[in-house]
């Protein structure tokens, strides 16, 4: 069972306000820049991402059915910041992995014991944008 989603509306009002701006450079980290499904706005939401092959693993911490992943697998893609580069991405595919096994050894230990998340997004990197901006 992902993070409870009081947990999410906690960290959209205090915690994302700061690790949006260490997330595009800081390793482990990425923002999701992604377009609200109703609303048309731009969005940007710093998460767990991992370079993985030809594309990125994002943990899903707060499930599936968190409104930045819908938003994402909606539009079949968004734009990623990660270590001071943007990327366009696309092919989203949410899947399980209990063993947490494309995560680095301590995020594995926080999403398998800790916060008990084992979904994961799976997205393909389309073209590189160049250094991130904001």
């Amino acid at each position: 069972m992902p993070a409870p989603r009081w947990i999410a509306r906690a960290n959209k009002a205090g915690l994302n306000r700061i690790t949006k701006f260490i997330a595009p450079w800081a390793p482990g980290w990425a923002v999701v820049v992604h377009r609200g499904r109703r609303s048309g706005r731009i969005f940007r939401t710093p998460l767990w991402a991992f370079r993985r092959g030809d594309g990125y693993v994002i943990a899903l911490t707060y499930g599936a059915e968190s409104d930045w992943v819908r938003n994402v697998l909606a539009a079949g893609g968004c734009e990623l910041e990660s270590r001071r580069r943007r990327y366009a991405v696309g092919s989203p595919r949410v899947y399980r992995d209990e063993s947490a096994g494309d995560m680095p050894a301590f995020i594995r230990f926080m999403l398998r014991r800790v916060i008990k998340a084992p979904e994961f997004l799976r997205v393909e990197v389309i073209a590189e944008r160049g250094p991130g901006s904001r």
